[in-house]
C-alpha cells in the first residue's frame, strides 16, 4: 500500500487514527502493531512470514545474548548471519545465479526469487537492535510485541528512515499524542505527499520517457533534461516519502529523525552524504565503518574502509552492477576529497560556487548510472551528455518530453531543493495571518495532490525496489 494512494489516505489511515485515539493508552501499541501487520500484508501477504521470522530471530538472539553473556559473540554472529542470509537470498539470489551463468557460460535453471518489500530496511533495523544489545547500549527487550512494533512500525516499515532501537525505545513505552503533534504531523504528511505526487511523479514521467529511448537517439539537451528530471524525481520521491513517514510518526506520538537535509546544496560529496539518506549513512558509519577502524587507522586502511562502505552502500540499493558502480563512483570522490582536503569549508564565494558545481556534476552523473538498466547504457548516455555521441535517428524533439506543466515542476523542484521554506511548519502561533496563509496553502497542496492521484495511474515509488 502506498502512502500516496486513495485507499491509504481515505480508508486505512482514518480508521487506524480513529481506533488509536479511542482506545485506552495502554492498548495503543497493539493497535499500531496490528495496523502495521495489516499494512504490510495488504501488499504482500505471502512475505509476511519472512518479516515475522526476522522478528523472532532477533528477539531470540538478543534474549540468548543476555542470558548467556559468555557466548554472546557467537549468538550475535548467528543472528546477524541469519538476518543477512534472508536478505541475500531474497534480494541477491537472482543476481548471483545470473552472473554465474554468464561467467561460466552455464545454464543453471532456477526459480526466480521475488524480493519482499522493505526487507532491506527492516533487516538493517533488526541488526542495529542486536548489535546495540551486544554492545550494552540498550537493554534487551523482553516484550516481543514491543520489539515487533519497533521492527514493523508502518510509517517507516517499507522505505525507512532506518530507525535505531535506542532512538525509539523510550517512545514505545512512553509517548504523548496531542493535538499539536497531530497537527504538525498532518502538515508534514501533506508536504511529503505534494513532493511525491506533484513533483516526483511529474518529473518521473519525463525521465521515464527519456530513459526508455536508446541513448544514441537522444539530443544532448534531452539527455541533460533526462538526468536532471531523474535527479529531482529521486530526491522528491524519497524525501517526500520520508516526510510522510515522519509526519505519520508525529500523529501517533513518535519522533522519527530527519532523513534528508537539502543534499543538493552540498559543496562536496562528503557533505552530500551527510545530508542524503542520513539514516542509511549513519547506519553504515556506526555498524560497518567504525568497526572496521574508521579513521583511527593508517591512511591507506582508512581509504580501504571507505571503499568497502561505499561498495556495500551501492550493493545495498539493488542487485545490479549499475548500483555497484554507482557506489564505487561516490567512494572514489569521497577518497579524493579526503586526500585533497576538498571537503573542507571555505569562506570564498567563488570557491564555494565551484565546489557546488563540482558536487552537482558528480551526483547527477551518478544518478544516470543509478538509473540505467546496465553499464553500457549509462556509458553511452553520459557520453551523449558531453557531446561524444553523434546522435542519429532522433525520434522526438524537446517538446515531446517537456511541456508547461513539466516546466513548472522543474521550477518547483529547484525552489524546494534549497532551504527557502525550511521553517514553514514552525511559525509561531502568534503570527496568525502567516499561519492562516500556510494552512490555506497546505490545503491547496493536499487538494491538488488528491486531484492528481485521482486523474493519474502513474504513481511509482522508486525505493520499493531497494
Amino acid at each position: 500500500m502506498l502512502f500516496s494512494s486513495m485507499s491509504f489516505i481515505f480508508i486505512f489511515l482514518p480508521l487506524v487514527c480513529l481506533i488509536y485515539f479511542v482506545v485506552r493508552p495502554n492498548l495503543r501499541n497493539y493497535v499500531l502493531l496490528a495496523a502495521s501487520i495489516l499494512f504490510y500484508a495488504w501488499g504482500e501477504p505471502e512475505y509476511l512470514a519472512i518479516m515475522l521470522l526476522t522478528i523472532l530471530v532477533n528477539y531470540g538472539g538478543a534474549i540468548l545474548m543476555n542470558k548467556h553473556p559468555k557466548y554472546k559473540k557467537g549468538f550475535l554472529a548467528a543472528t546477524i548471519i541469519t538476518n543477512l542470509g534472508f536478505l541475500t537470498y531474497f534480494k541477491y539470489f537472482n543476481f548471483f545465479i545470473g552472473n554465474l551463468n554468464e561467467l561460466f557460460h552455464g545454464n543453471l535453471d532456477f526459480i526466480e526469487v521475488l524480493m519482499p518489500i522493505g526487507i532491506s530496511f527492516y533487516t538493517f533495523q533488526a541488526i542495529s537492535y542486536v548489535v546495540d544489545v551486544y554492545r550494552g547500549e540498550v537493554s534487551v527487550q523482553r516484550d516481543i510485541f514491543k520489539l515487533s512494533l519497533f521492527i514493523c512500525l508502518f510509517p517507516q516499515l517499507i522505505a525507512g528512515p532506518i530507525v535505531k532501537y535506542n532512538d525509539i525505545a523510550d517512545q514505545i513505552d512512553h509517548r504523548e499524542a496531542d493535538f499539536d503533534k497531530l497537527a504538525l504531523g498532518v502538515k508534514r504528511f501533506i508536504i511529503g505527499l505534494a513532493k511525491k505526487v506533484l513533483i516526483a511523479n511529474t518529473l518521473g514521467a519525463v525521465a521515464d520517457k527519456i530513459f526508455v529511448q536508446a541513448p544514441d537517439t537522444l539530443q544532448t539537451s534531452v539527455a541533460w533534461i533526462g538526468s536532471l528530471a531523474y535527479s529531482f524525481q529521486l530526491f522528491f520521491d524519497f524525501s517526500g516519502y520520508s516526510d510522510m513517514a515522519i509526519g505519520l510518526g508525529l500523529i501517533f506520538g513518535f519522533h522519527i529523525k530527519e532523513n534528508f537535509n537539502y543534499p543538493y546544496i552540498s559543496k562536496s560529496i562528503t557533505e552530500f552524504w551527510r545530508r542524503w539518506h542520513i539514516s542509511l549513512s549513519t547506519w553504515f558509519k556506526q555498524y560497518l565503518y567504525i568497526p572496521l577502524g574508521g579513521n583511527r587507522v593508517s591512511k591507506s586502511r582508512n581509504y580501504l574502509n571507505l571503499s568497502i562502505v561505499f561498495l556495500l552502500t551501492g550493493f545495498w540499493h539493488g542487485a545490479s552492477w549499475s548500483f555497484v558502480i554507482w557506489g564505487i563512483w561516490h567512494g572514489v570522490f569521497i577518497i579524493f576529497e579526503k586526500i585533497s582536503g576538498w571537503h573542507k569549508e571555505s569562506s570564498a564565494k567563488l570557491v564555494n560556487a565551484t565546489k557546488h558545481l563540482y558536487t552537482v556534476f558528480v551526483f547527477v552523473i551518478g544518478w544516470v548510472i543509478f538509473r540505467a538498466d546496465n553499464i553500457a547504457y549509462a556509458w553511452t548516455y553520459i557520453k551523449n551528455m558531453f557531446g561524444f555521441v553523434r546522435s542519429h535517428d532522433v525520434l522526438y524533439e524537446m517538446s515531446y518530453y517537456v511541456d508547461n506543466i513539466e516546466i513548472i515542476a522543474f521550477v518547483a523542484a529547484f525552489l524546494c531543493s534549497v532551504p527557502l521554506f525550511s521553517n514553514i511548519l514552525h511559525i509561531k502561533q502568534e503570527r496568525r495571518l502567516l499561519n492562516w496563509l500556510v494552512n490555506a496553502w497546505l490545503l491547496v497542496l493536499f487538494l491538488l495532490s488528491v486531484a492528481s492521484m485521482a486523474a493519474s495511474t502513474y504513481n511509482p515509488f522508486i525505493y520499493f525496489r531497494f
